[in-house]
């Protein structure tokens, strides 16, 4: 797993690295770098390739929210199933089990707000298990995936008043 731990390392910074540059960077041959990268996938440790998106720079971008999810279980029902259910929703980025005030993190992307609102009341509210929500509407994205967002000016001098 050494070797599959350099790979992972490699592609969790940029995954648009070809085999050649990660055998350089890893000091594995190429072939070593391809068979670990199979392995990965075919035991579903890699579950695809994304591409990290600024939507603020998008004419047309997503507004994005964390919504906090609360549940009660009962004897037949884990949160496994009922992270299933919530998963299952495309307008769930992300889905998290948290520790802390509540259960779940869910990442949540939407056209507008209304539509992020509307599926949270009218989709993952009204769950038999779900006994609060307390949605966050994300104002400003500065780091995502690893990534920092730049503003492009690179005068990264801290002011300095009297």
């Amino acid at each position: 797993m050494d070797a599959e731990r350099e790979v992972l390392d490699v592609l969790a910074r940029n995954a648009r690295e070809d085999i050649d540059d990660i055998a350089a960077q890893t000091g594995l041959d190429a072939d070593a770098v391809a068979a670990a990268i199979d392995a990965l996938e075919g035991d579903n440790v890699v579950h695809g390739y994304q591409a990290v998106v600024d939507w603020d720079r998008v004419d047309e971008g997503k507004i994005r929210a964390v919504a906090e999810i609360n549940v009660e279980l009962d004897r037949e029902t884990g949160y496994e199933q009922v992270a299933d259910r919530i998963a299952k929703f495309p307008a769930v980025d992300a889905l998290h089990l948290v520790s802390g005030d509540y259960d779940f993190a869910v990442e949540v992307l939407g056209e507008t707000m209304e539509d992020v609102s509307r599926f949270i009341s009218e989709q993952v509210a009204p769950m038999p298990e779900v006994t609060q929500t307390v949605t966050h509407y994300i104002m400003e994205t500065y780091k995502d995936g690893g990534v920092r967002f730049e503003d492009g000016d690179d005068d990264d001098r801290l002011s300095v008043s009297p």
